[in-house]
């Protein structure tokens, strides 16, 4: 006889569905498990007993209402996918009866606004580093921009023989060597030569970079000039250049790397930190290790938190294109206009042109790991994550590492891999990025700092030391979503202010900037 007690003693007979299940939208066919559901449990609802047919693990999708197949399954009220075979109430829902609907939604040009609520009580203010071009800081950064890959070790060996002076420095936050895998064996020209150009550029002129190094080989395609000649930096930014060539080799260039940076550090840790509105933050949204709490838990607070940033004048950008696949309606028909709609659905059209080029599709997510925490199909999966773009108004689309200029909340054409969409949103301009994820995520960055939001009380426990934030107790009953979206908006101001985040304090963030590759290696 199959057990229906759980592995905690507690036993389910009879436990009503609803403490034990979710339903995101009344006429939804699935609810989300928020324990495990041993099969031949027996829950009650207002229509009579509902026995689990299968095991149904935490975070997966029971089915309440029996589908045929080909019917379509809807989850928050929208379609998540269409049942490749019959699904009969009590089931437990996932890839083996659920496949990818393929009807298209229509998609509105805008008109749809959401009146976000006025922030009651005095203006909400932080502590950050203003910059002579107007734009504030949350960190006093010296980077160690590399042109090419050829200087990506000489770019660390300098960073490491500096760590140990910067005690000296307590008002500069660090030094960090911007390293990546590409710079040479391209046409600067070329899409793929603009895109790293454009990310190279965007940390240069970050404004938590207030001290920059940039450090080439001498023969690359992407030469050190090139990029001081066009860089858009503030006016109180420190700038050194050195080739490897011309310097002598790398020990060379390590020592005359190394005075270099010495030289900024007095005047930079003479800065000081001074009291600005929230409205000069620019908040990177992303995810990664996506679970199916995702879009119950911390997407949604974090949502709430976006909406009450730009509700005080801020800036939010959303990311991951692929991962919007299937919920861009519900982004188009927020667009402050026609060509803001158009322009996200440009990005979608490209990505499926770009996905068939390489043999596949865009609805080859979810990732095994994805699938594992409860999510099936891309449609479940974008629908949660879209939830982190609030309900504010759509007001900018900015392609990979464009300078995010517009106010309110935006959309940046990324891929869905976590490190090189965080990089673009950074190279934008984001000052500090919020990260939710299920599974558990290890993501840091640097120049600006990544806040972990777990989806899930068990992981959050479980890895303790690389989040910073427990979405789960939404879940668990212990706290709204509207609640943990203040928190998490709360250790935004606090983070931004110097409060170190649970990457840094692992020091993590400089293998992770990865520059998008797109185009010829030759």
């Amino acid at each position: 006889m199959t057990s229906t007690t759980p592995l905690d003693g507690t036993p389910l007979d009879g436990t009503p569905l609803d403490r034990v299940t979710l339903r995101l939208a009344p006429a939804d066919e699935v609810v989300v498990a928020t324990r495990g559901l041993p099969a031949g449990t027996r829950l009650t609802t207002p229509d009579g007993d509902l026995e689990v047919l299968d095991d149904v693990p935490r975070g997966h999708k029971l089915a309440v209402r029996d589908v045929p197949a080909g019917g379509q399954v809807h989850k928050y009220g929208q379609s998540i996918g269409r049942a490749t075979a019959p699904i009969a109430a009590g089931a437990h829902v996932h890839v083996q009866n659920l496949g990818m609907d393929t009807g298209a939604d229509s998609h509105e040009l805008g008109g749809v606004h959401t009146e976000l609520p006025v922030p009651s009580g005095p203006p909400r203010t932080f502590l950050g580093y203003r910059r002579a071009d107007g734009r504030v800081g949350t960190r006093n950064y010296v980077a160690i921009l590399t042109s090419v890959n050829c200087s990506a070790a000489t770019a660390r060996m300098i960073a490491a023989a500096v760590e140990p002076l910067l005690a000296q420095y307590p008002h500069v936050d660090g030094v960090v060597a911007l390293t990546h895998q590409s710079g040479c064996g391209m046409i600067p020209a070329s899409t793929g030569g603009g895109v790293l150009q454009r990310t190279l550029h965007g940390y240069a002129a970050h404004p938590n970079v207030a001290g920059l190094l940039v450090l080439g080989l001498g023969c690359e395609m992407v030469q050190v000039r090139s990029i001081l000649d066009s860089l858009p930096v503030a006016s109180d930014t420190l700038v050194e250049s050195l080739t490897i060539q011309e310097q002598g080799g790398i020990r060379a260039s390590v020592a005359a790397g190394v005075a270099a940076v010495e030289r900024m550090l007095p005047a930079l840790d003479a800065r000081r930190r001074e009291p600005a509105p929230i409205s000069e933050l620019v908040l990177g949204l992303n995810c990664g290790g996506s679970d199916g709490y995702s879009g119950i838990t911390a997407n949604p607070a974090l949502g709430h938190a976006s909406d009450l940033l730009v509700a005080a004048g801020g800036t939010s950008v959303l990311a991951e294109t692929p991962e919007i696949y299937g919920a861009e309606h519900l982004l188009t028909r927020r667009a402050v206009s026609p060509d803001v709609a158009r322009a996200l659905l440009e990005r979608i059209d490209w990505w499926q042109r770009y996905a068939a080029d390489g043999g596949g599709s865009l609805d080859n997510n979810p990732s095994p790991g994805n699938k594992a925490g409860g999510l099936t199909t891309i449609l479940e999966k974008s629908l949660g994550a879209v939830a982190k773009a609030g309900q504010a108004d759509l007001s900018a689309v900015y392609q990979y590492a464009d300078p995010i200029t517009t106010r309110g909340m935006g959309f940046m054409d990324t891929p869905g891999y976590d490190p090189v969409s965080v990089t673009g949103l950074v190279a934008g301009g984001a000052t500090v990025v919020c990260f939710t994820t299920g599974r558990g995520s290890v993501l840091g960055s640097r120049p600006a700092p990544t806040i972990k939001l777990a989806t899930n009380t068990e992981m959050y426990t479980r890895m303790r030391d690389d989040m910073d934030l427990d979405c789960g107790r939404i879940v668990d009953g212990l706290a709204s979503v509207t609640e943990v979206g203040e928190e998490i908006l709360d250790r935004i101001i606090a983070v931004a202010s110097g409060e170190r985040t649970a990457s840094e304090e692992l020091g993590l963030g400089q293998d992770e900037f990865v520059p998008w590759q797109l185009g010829t290696v030759t």
